[in-house]
Order: structure tokens, then C-alpha cells, then sequence
């Protein structure tokens, strides 16, 4: 499989966008999935002030204010406009602050307006019956029961979750060290359910999975390996159509759940961003969203006037 930068477009890109995403990629330390994403939209923006015969310092806030005309023209959806108007902003942002430009054209300039999104989430009933999936009497299931039961009870993102090496625990103290996005670190409380299900697969099950090997990775595929995202992808699937759930399962759904059901206890957001390793509080605000979207169906429901 292409890695996210050689799937990128082939295209040479002008000196200042080449710039930005070696300060993103070296000083920023985003991952790899970042950079191509900013590559991939700041090379549609490079084509657009060429084909205008422009250079990025003639740029104005109409240029991008057509710039983002054209793309809906050609049929994107507001959130992918958006997103390109953040990449465009970044880089012009950047290019102030090396004192490459004296202005910025993209601050005057709104996004598209975005709906409100709200995440599908489990109920606490569904999260059971899939943490019951798994046959505990193989060193799969084991694997299994033990990798479900931890995104459930952190949070992690899939990526955290098949990079996460059994150093990475602290199991007297409940911890487990978790590195996420730019390789930023943090600390995640573990519950005892999980717990449990981790210390049964190290002691019962890792070993069958391991063979002769003696790899680092908690989490082993059959041939004693690292299992890979796709893989933890499939077996999340299959235990979904098994036990006949109306939704695909997806790993975020897992995550989504989790962050839900904290909010739903009376967790602060603050703890949740932590816990999610979002850097932005307003990335985490939509599962307010979502409850308020509960306690307004649970009053419809149960209010006799309502």
C-alpha cells in the first residue's frame, strides 16, 4: 500500500507551499496523514493562482474568495471547502509570521457554514453485548476481548490502540501511556473491566499469538506480528455483523461511545479533550451536542406535557 505522501499528487509545488509543509512536517512534527492532506489542497490552490497568473504574494481576499467559488462550482461539499480554506489559511498565516508577506488574504474571508454533525454512539446495552462477542477460550478471543474492552475504556484511536507496546501499561496504577497525533504522549486512566481482559491476554493468550517471537506490541496477529489498523478494522466488523447490529462498527464509534458516555456521568469536557488527546476543547464540544440531544428526547418521552 502507498504510504499518504507517495500517494500525493505529483505536481511541483511553488517555494512557499514547499516551505510551509517542511516547517508543519519538521517544526509542527504533524503526521504523516496531515502533510498529505495539506499537500493535496495546496496543490489545487497552487494550480489556481498560476492558472490566474498570480504569484502568492499578488494574492488578494477576492482571489480566495473565488478560489473557493471554483471549487464548489466543480461540485465539493461545504466540508471539503472548508477544509481547504483552513489549509490556505495556514499557509498564508505561516508566510506572515517568516515576514514572506505583509497581510493575510484569507482573514476577511468566512468558511462555508458546516451543519451540525453529531457522532452515532452505542448505547451502554450494545457496548455489552459486543464486549460479550469475543470466544475467550482462544488466544484470539482473548486478543480480541482484551482490544475492545481498552477502546472502550480510553478512548483511544485505532492507530493509539494497534501501536500501543505492553510497556505502555502500568497496571497497578491504571495507566496506560498512549501517543497520539505529532507524537504527543498522554496518560489514560484504565478501568478494572479492562484491565482484567488486558492481564488475561498477556498471561493466557499473547504467548500463542507470539510463537518464538518476541515483539514489543501488545497487540499480535496471528503470525506474532503487529496487527495493522485494517486488520483490527475487520474483526471489529465481523463481531458487528455477528451480533446483528443495525450500524456498521467502526472504531470512532468506539471512541464516540466512550466520550458520550462519560459526559452522560457527569465527566467535565476538559477531562474528556484530555483523555481524547484533542488539542482544540472545540473539537470535543460536539458530544455536548449529543446530550443535549438525549435530555431533549428523554423529555419528550417521559414529560407528561411535553
Amino acid at each position: 500500500m502507498p504510504s499518504p505522501q507517495s500517494a500525493a499528487p505529483a505536481f511541483p509545488l511553488i517555494p512557499e507551499v514547499q516551505s510551509f509543509l517542511d516547517f508543519a512536517r519538521v517544526e509542527k512534527g504533524l503526521a504523516a496523514n496531515s502533510i498529505a492532506s495539506y499537500r493535496r489542497d495546496l496543490v489545487e490552490f497552487s494550480k489556481f493562482i498560476q492558472r490566474r497568473g498570480k504569484s502568492v504574494s499578488d494574492i488578494q481576499r477576492d482571489d480566495i474568495r473565488l478560489f473557493l467559488k471554483e471549487l464548489k462550482d466543480r461540485g465539493l461539499q461545504d466540508r471539503s471547502r472548508a477544509r481547504h480554506l483552513v489549509s490556505v489559511r495556514n499557509l498564508f498565516r505561516f508566510l506572515v509570521r517568516e515576514g514572506r508577506i505583509a497581510g493575510d488574504p484569507t482573514a476577511e474571508v468566512d468558511a462555508p457554514q458546516l451543519g451540525q454533525s453529531l457522532p452515532w454512539y452505542l448505547s451502554t446495552e450494545e457496548v455489552d453485548r459486543l464486549l460479550a462477542e469475543p470466544d475467550v477460550s482462544t488466544p484470539a478471543g482473548l486478543r480480541d476481548k482484551a482490544m475492545l474492552e481498552l477502546l472502550y475504556a480510553t478512548g483511544m484511536r485505532v492507530s493509539e490502540l494497534v501501536n500501543t507496546a505492553t510497556a505502555d501499561f502500568d497496571m497497578e496504577l491504571g495507566l496506560v501511556r498512549c501517543t497520539g497525533k505529532g507524537s504527543k504522549e498522554r496518560l489514560i486512566p484504565v478501568g478494572k473491566s479492562a484491565l482484567r481482559a488486558v492481564e488475561l491476554y498477556v498471561a493466557t493468550g499473547r504467548a500463542a499469538l507470539a510463537g518464538k517471537r518476541n515483539p514489543s506490541w501488545l497487540f499480535l496477529n496471528r503470525r506474532g506480528g503487529r496487527l495493522s489498523r485494517v486488520g483490527f478494522w475487520k474483526i471489529l466488523a465481523a463481531y458487528g455483523r455477528h451480533a446483528k447490529f443495525a450500524t456498521r462498527l467502526t472504531p470512532h464509534l468506539l471512541r464516540h461511545s466512550f466520550a458520550v458516555h462519560l459526559l452522560e456521568r457527569g465527566a467535565d469536557l476538559r477531562s474528556i479533550q484530555l483523555m481524547l488527546g484533542h488539542s482544540d476543547i472545540s473539537t470535543t464540544q460536539i458530544y455536548s451536542h449529543v446530550l443535549k440531544e438525549r435530555l431533549k428526547e428523554v423529555y419528550q418521552s417521559h414529560h407528561p406535557r411535553a
